[in-house]
């Protein structure tokens, strides 16, 4: 028998759902959850009447405000927050304490103990909890992953994986450690670390070895963020897993973003042609032979999302496989903790 914390919910058509935070990427997951799924906008909240006011366009009907208190008071079965990352662990979890299911932007949290506690929190709660991995939902992503689970690659030795914006965020926050918690191995690596995972199945980490730096220099003062990160981890299995994420790197392009896995019995990448953010190819690699899987156009953005919203109607119960992001965690405090150790 299964013990909650929490009244037993019930089956619900159309959740009630409310939205902090609703610069671009707010607004966009709630276009996406709108359009994909059979909500009830109950709430909007965020500081810039801008912003509010373009989503409020979308869901005329819900009650409008600042804050998480202003959301919670038109109590929504789900809480969907795209806040400064600093916020995201504290806004979670007394969301989660108020019985509402979460679906929370990347980080999850800015350290390890962050991530732990907003996941013990939705676990008291018995209530549903996810975080916006958008590039699961890509079909590049997925044939890769198809291709590590299935098999095809043989036995899987190594995957290097890469992410470089070379324009890098355009949001002041992002460069003061104590609202983001870290430069490109926060924002970008975390994707990065994510994919190789999630192909895997989520393999203990057994070493992990990090290095960052600012400007070209390695020493990056404790308060202050990286332009660049790179990471080699090895699994429990022997796995090598490479990465390499940073922000205004003179890429050529818009963007660099690459995955590459490396089977005994075949290859398998997913690349980012034209250079942009937003288009993604999957190939398959025997010797000199290359096929496609998949390729662009794919409309990815808001799957993550929806894939939330629509398990929030059928279940609002604690999935476990959120123990997943304290792991995610971990790995990104064990980068950053070698590479300061490490450092000249």
């Amino acid at each position: 028998m299964r013990m909650t914390a929490a009244p037993a919910p019930q089956v619900q058509a159309a959740p009630r759902i409310a939205f902090l935070g609703l610069g671009w990427i707010g607004r966009h997951r709630m276009r996406a959850i709108c359009d994909g799924t059979e909500v009830e906008v109950v709430g909007l909240a965020d500081p810039s009447d801008d912003c509010l006011a373009e989503a409020a366009a979308l869901a005329p009907e819900a009650a409008t405000g600042r804050t998480l208190d202003d959301l919670l008071a038109t109590r929504p079965d789900g809480v969907v927050i795209a806040t400064p990352s600093a916020l995201h662990a504290e806004q979670t979890i007394r969301a989660l304490d108020a019985g509402c299911a979460v679906f929370c932007q990347k980080p999850l949290g800015r350290t390890e103990a962050e991530a732990r506690a907003a996941v013990e929190a939705a676990r008291r709660a018995d209530r549903l909890l996810a975080v916006d991995l958008s590039y699961r939902g890509t079909r590049a992503l997925q044939a890769l992953r198809d291709q590590v689970q299935g098999g095809g690659l043989g036995r899987v030795f190594a995957m290097d994986l890469v992410f470089h914006n070379a324009y890098g965020p355009d949001k002041p926050w992002f460069y003061d450690k104590a609202q983001s918690g870290g430069g490109p191995l926060m924002d970008l690596g975390v994707h990065l670390i994510d994919s190789a995972l999630w192909c895997l199945d989520f393999p203990r980490i057994d070493r992990i070895a990090g290095r960052i730096c600012r400007e070209g220099n390695p020493n990056v003062p404790e308060d202050q963020v990286e332009d660049y990160a790179s990471a080699s981890l090895t699994t429990d299995s022997g796995i090598a897993i490479n990465i390499a994420c940073s922000w205004r790197l003179h890429a050529g392009t818009e963007a660099k973003i690459e995955i590459h896995v490396h089977g005994t019995g075949g290859g398998a990448s997913l690349t980012n042609p034209g250079g942009g953010f937003y288009d993604f190819a999957a190939h398959r690699h025997d010797g000199t032979a290359t096929r496609e899987l998949v390729g662009p156009p794919d409309d990815w953005g808001g799957r993550m999302a929806q894939a939330w919203a629509r398990q929030l109607a059928v279940d609002p119960r604690f999935e476990p496989q959120a123990e997943r992001l304290v792991d995610l965690a971990r790995v990104i405090d064990g980068i950053y903790g070698q590479a300061r150790a490490g450092r000249s």
